[in-house]
């Protein structure tokens, strides 16, 4: 799982909003764009992103492992036919240039999480966006920064303790069960007790924010993004 390594990188300087800017500019041009000539070029872009936050391709394919499963599994699942010729590749076409798609996007939010802290996110949203709406969405982003991480690390601790008890000796469905229901259970747990630390903090909806400021490149960086959105309508 990706998460935020403090650095010295480029990526790492920039202000939150301006590398906001930068991702959904440009997952917003990567959807409206669905030929192939496009995506080499947004490859080239994600690369370029990856490099700047000081994130490596294969450490990053490697913490999105999971998903690169489901990505790979629509175009073949798309091409299987009920009948004969039972394969048809063209079918596939599409759906593999959707997946590849989804997965540039992932590579360019890998970029912003190793290169942003919690708070920086949480403060980039709440200043863009006033009002209660905003510390919403900003608390959200926070939670789910830090819990997700701690949720998938509970189910690497379940199965490796299954492991150590022959569990991989049991069924596939089986397997499953166990883990999706252990893990269900410890993560409810987890919202339990993050609600009383909450509570028992005093939980403010206002807490005081890291300061964020603009420098030349963050004015780059906006620019950037709202080049790759305005590109979207091309």
């Amino acid at each position: 799982m990706l998460t935020y390594e403090p650095d010295d990188t480029l990526a790492h300087r920039l202000d939150p909003r301006s590398k906001l800017a930068v991702t959904v500019g440009f997952a917003a041009t990567a959807l409206a764009h669905t030929d192939v000539v496009p995506l080499i070029a947004f490859t080239g872009f994600v690369l370029v992103g990856l490099a700047v936050a000081g994130v490596g391709l294969w450490q990053a394919l490697y913490g999105y492992r999971f998903a690169l499963v489901i990505l790979a599994a629509a175009p073949v699942v798309s091409m299987l036919t009920l009948g004969a010729p039972w394969i048809v590749l063209s079918d596939a076409i599409s759906p593999a240039l959707a997946s590849y798609r989804v997965l540039l996007l992932l590579l360019c939010s890998a970029a912003y999480v190793r290169s942003t802290p919690a708070r920086d996110s949480r403060a980039a949203v709440q200043r863009t966006i006033p009002g209660k709406l905003g510390q919403l969405l900003g608390m959200g982003v926070g939670l789910v920064f830090r819990f997700v991480p701690v949720v998938l690390a509970d189910l690497r601790q379940i199965r490796r303790a299954m492991a150590v008890r022959l569990g991989t000796e049991r069924g596939v469905v089986d397997r499953v069960r166990r883990i999706g229901v252990l893990g269900l259970s410890r993560s409810f747990a987890r919202a339990d007790r993050l609600s009383l630390a909450m509570q028992a903090r005093c939980f403010s909806w206002n807490p005081t924010l890291p300061a964020l400021s603009f420098s030349r490149p963050d004015w780059a960086a906006c620019a950037l993004g709202i080049t790759l959105a305005l590109s979207a309508l091309l």
